[in-house]
């Protein structure tokens, strides 16, 4: 590779996630996480086993939906992420619910962290979305000790979150080369594929957080219109094309109307998958 080509492609990377953070610094997702999948977090933090004195590297930890609940118990906790907008939120969170931990801006590829440095690395939701997923995996485990545990929930393709994207992705602009699908994450194959040999005594599980916060079908579509990132820039893509925009107005309901369980509390029910894996990496 020349230097030239090299430079290139650094600037290409570069380009890239500042894309990225733009895309998550829009809308409200510290709010959509906090008002519709709030356990999550909690989930993950369990089945990691964090307990006091650990140190834990929360990678894409937005507002610090698992970040949070790790210092809680007991943790030296680093919340990272690539967007440190949603920092704000987090520590508005941190401070009401009594939990100290650091913020710091990071690239989920290239983790400004020394090898082996923490005890547990989790991403709830989180590292998902970095589009290369082997870098980010690769970072996952060098900054784990040998030993420590690694420990992902992300969203399954076969579930809701999956399926959104999929009926997004005609609308939305090409992806970059080499960029993967987020919701592969929810693939245990996947993640075992792109772990490898340097963890062992992998645990993986399909779950469903159930949600039931929205009254209608329209009203969960608006609600990701206003406040989650990556359904923003597909509506922005759509500037101009009222016919486009308005088809995926209606795929968006008819998604939610096909996943909708019955009637609960707040309306519209459903129940939406993940795949919770924990490993330990070798030492």
């Amino acid at each position: 590779m020349t230097t030239q080509n090299s430079a290139a492609e650094a600037e290409a990377d570069r380009a890239l996630k500042s894309k990225h953070r733009a895309m998550w610094a829009q809308g409200d997702y510290p709010s959509l996480a906090a008002e519709v999948i709030p356990e999550l977090g909690a989930v993950l933090v369990e089945a990691c086993g964090v307990r006091p004195g650990q140190r834990v590297l929360d990678v894409g930890a937005g507002s610090g939906n698992a970040a949070i609940p790790a210092a809680l118990a007991g943790a030296d906790v680093v919340a990272s992420d690539l967007t440190p907008e949603l920092f704000d939120a987090g520590r508005r969170e941190a401070e009401k619910r009594g939990a100290r931990l650091a913020w710091q801006e990071a690239d989920a590829e290239a983790l400004p962290f020394g090898d082996a440095e923490f005890d547990t690395v989790l991403s709830c939701v989180g590292v998902m979305f970095a589009p290369h997923h082997r870098q980010a995996a690769g970072e996952l485990v060098r900054v784990c000790r040998p030993g420590g545990t690694i420990g992902l929930l992300s969203w399954t393709p076969q579930g809701f979150i999956g399926r959104m994207f999929a009926v997004m992705k005609p609308y939305a602009p090409p992806p970059p080369p080499g960029a993967e699908p987020p919701p592969l994450w929810g693939d245990e194959d996947h993640v075992r594929a792109l772990l490898g040999d340097r963890v062992t005594d992998v645990r993986a599980e399909r779950r469903t957080v159930r949600v039931d916060r929205f009254e209608t079908p329209e009203a969960l579509r608006d609600y990701f219109k206003e406040r989650y990132g990556p359904t923003i820039s597909v509506y922005k893509n759509l500037t101009g094309e009222p016919e486009r925009a308005a088809a995926l107005d209606g795929a968006l309901v008819d998604l939610a109307r096909d996943g909708d369980l019955g009637t609960g509390p707040g309306g519209t029910v459903l129940e939406w998958e993940y795949l919770l894996l924990t490993a330990r990496r070798v030492g």
